[in-house]
């Protein structure tokens, strides 16, 4: 999981920071952004003090009609050290009330000029993306067709080459050897490239190359939602593999199933042909058409047939 920090989001956001200036370095731990309007109101019994605060005109209004002594009570049960922040939207003026303990306990008080209902929206999906649970998994990422396929094997089983030939065919690379991928909402996996290795691919016996450079900007993608996850392995003659397609096989990412399609290799079999077709009926079958099960049917139709004219 990434660190997020009130320093991040004033260079993301280009907020004004009034003070505080101590606690920016506070990490962030949840994407939940808090409006603490019943606190205000004085019901700290339920105060979630790890969260992001965001006052907007509502808060600040109803503030202001208080007593000066329970602004202050207020106020300090609102700025604890476990605050990460506390944001300003619309360019509102902060009370000194506020200014004063938050600086005393180092909570940074930042300020925007965006609406409230804007900011928190685009609060949360900052923080969401970047507190998101992350992995890295061995294998090659390309976007086919639309669909992110991630490819997976053993290491020199061939699914680098086989991304390579699925980029001349037409189709974007986005990771290779190394995929970084977050759970950014339930069930929505996105595969990233690590910096370090990003539009680079590595083919044994030629070496790294970079596929930007070579096929042109279109033959790449900087991010994937992953969709389907196919496995490749080397033949196994005492293994009996799926030769309908009616077995669903699922693999377990972070807290997600992926549908995944074991394919085995073996010489003079076209694997980019083969994952591309894959992927094809894998949207079809998302489609409602599903080829091996039309023929289960019709295959059934026969014998029934065939036993009512025994009969």
């Amino acid at each position: 999981m990434a660190k997020v920090t009130a320093n991040d989001l004033i260079e993301k956001f280009q907020l004004e920071l009034l003070c505080g200036e101590e606690g920016v370095y506070r990490p962030i731990t949840t994407s939940d952004i808090s409006r603490p309007g019943i606190e205000m109101a004085g019901f700290f019994t339920y105060y979630p003090a790890k969260r992001l605060q965001l006052l907007g005109r509502t808060e600040l209004s109803f503030f202001e009609q208080l007593d000066k002594s329970i602004r202050e009570e207020r106020i300090e049960k609102l700025c604890t050290y476990d605050t990460p922040g506390i944001i300003l939207s619309r360019g509102l003026d902060a009370p000194e009330e506020l200014l004063e303990v938050a600086d005393k306990v180092g909570v940074p008080v930042m300020r925007s000029s965006l609406t409230t209902t804007r900011l928190s929206s685009q609060l949360t999906n900052y923080l969401d993306v970047k507190l998101a649970p992350m992995t890295a998994i061995h294998g090659v990422l390309v976007d086919i067709y639309g669909i992110g396929v991630l490819l997976t094997g053993a290491s020199g089983v061939g699914k680098s080459e086989t991304a390579l030939d699925l980029v001349r065919r037409g189709h974007r690379l986005v990771a290779d050897d190394s995929v970084e991928i977050r759970q950014e909402h339930e069930h929505n996996l996105i595969g990233t490239a690590p910096d370090l290795i990003q539009h680079l691919l590595e083919i044994r016996g030629l070496g790294i190359i970079n596929v930007m450079t070579l096929f042109g900007a279109g033959a790449i993608r900087p991010f994937k939602r992953i969709a389907l996850a196919i496995h490749l392995e080397l033949w196994d003659q005492n293994k009996m593999y799926d030769r309908l397609g009616l077995e669903d096989e699922t693999v377990k990412i972070l807290d997600t199933e992926l549908p995944r399609i074991t394919i085995p290799v073996r010489p003079g079999r076209n694997l980019a042909v083969i994952v591309e077709v894959a992927t094809m009926n894998f949207r079809l079958k998302r489609m409602g058409m599903n080829a091996a099960q039309q023929f289960s049917d019709r295959l059934s139709e026969v014998i029934e047939e065939g036993d009512r004219e025994e009969f």
